[in-house]
């Protein structure tokens, strides 16, 4: 009788199981916001597909392309952008593939592509965040009132945030332990980000400023000093702050436990102070507007390193973000039609 190796033996039981904690991990591989929206995308699949007596998974190419289509003949409150129609197909995307299931996208490419055209032919467009001068960051940060630990949040929130030309969820996941001053400035490491799909983490330099309104260093050293003052000497470098001006106090059953603030409150943050300084379009302005802002005044200025700027702020070789940004430098200060004598 032939032995039974693992080569040629049927499979157990156990070969198709799952741990519970190797699900956790997998899990923990999608940022949190990420895993929220998948799931609420993925609600309203479901519950579209129970009203049209379809099944949801394992979903056939026609269901996809029917749903694509549903999402975009929806006018309210307003018809939905092709970005929003492709964020809820890869929720579904998501699904299928954590469930074992491929995909088939071919008819929904073609829905979609069909729907861009009718989108820009109705005059619809792509909402980008305005990029944040240096001009309104100064005037922001004038609103803010220095002598209130929401001023002083705020001001380490915007002037940090733009310094190192960070996405939201990469200033809300700042800790304290992340922070090492340097004598040219200060060190961040980020640990966790949108591009960094292994948690290999970067580390950020963010010298000094010479405005001492807009200086990144010392806006944080202030809001560090509050921190310890408070009794925070560990954890979320940036944490919320109730109506009462306690620091960190999350309402029961709301928020995470250790008052981390999230990456809306982040674009909230940006919006309040853009309002408050009464800057055109100001409530299009939101954490991202930071980000952009960051890689249009850096690309702007006379010693501009492209690989720099994009190691700087943890765009990947090539991104199609980080140039669509600095297009808009280019658009001007290198217009090919302005030196040709029209």
């Amino acid at each position: 009788m032939t032995d039974l190796t693992p080569l040629n033996r049927a499979p157990a039981p156990r070969d198709t199981h799952l741990s519970d904690a190797a699900w956790q991990l997998i899990d923990e591989a999608t940022p949190a916001n990420t895993r929220r929206a998948y799931r609420e995308e993925w609600a309203r699949f479901t519950t579209w597909c129970g009203e049209q007596q379809r099944t949801p998974l394992p979903a056939t190419a026609e269901t996809l392309a029917e749903y694509a289509s549903h999402l975009a003949t929806r006018t309210d409150p307003k018809p939905l952008a092709p970005s929003s129609i492709g964020k809820a197909l890869a929720a579904i995307t998501k699904a299928h593939e954590t469930a074992g299931h491929s995909v088939d996208r071919r008819g929904v490419r073609e829905v979609l592509r069909g729907y861009r055209k009718r989108y820009a032919k109705a005059g619809g467009s792509v909402k980008r965040a305005p990029a944040l001068t240096l001009t309104a960051l100064r005037a922001m940060v004038a609103t803010l009132d220095p002598d209130t630990l929401v001023g002083v949040r705020d001001r380490a929130v915007i002037v940090l945030g733009f310094a190192m030309a960070a996405r939201r969820s990469e200033i809300a996941a700042l800790n304290l332990g992340d922070l090492e001053p340097q004598p040219e400035g200060l060190q961040v490491t980020v640990r966790l980000s949108k591009t960094d799909k292994d948690g290999r983490g970067r580390i950020v330099a963010v010298p000094y400023g010479s405005n001492l309104a807009t200086c990144p260093v010392r806006s944080v050293e202030q809001w560090r000093t509050a921190l310890a003052h408070h009794g925070r000497q560990e954890g979320p470098l940036f944490v919320r702050i109730d109506r009462h001006g306690r620091l960190g106090h999350v309402a029961t059953g709301k928020g995470d436990p250790d008052g981390r603030i999230t990456g809306e409150t982040v674009a909230a943050i940006v919006r309040r102070a853009a309002i408050a300084a009464g800057l055109d379009a100001a409530a299009a302005f939101s954490g991202h507007s930071l980000r952009r802002g960051f890689a249009t005044a850096a690309y702007a200025a006379p010693d501009a390193d492209l690989v720099r700027i994009a190691r700087h702020g943890g765009w990947k070789e090539g991104s199609a973000a980080l140039f669509g940004y600095l297009e808009e430098v280019d658009r001007w200060q290198r217009n090919p039609a302005a030196g040709i004598g029209l």
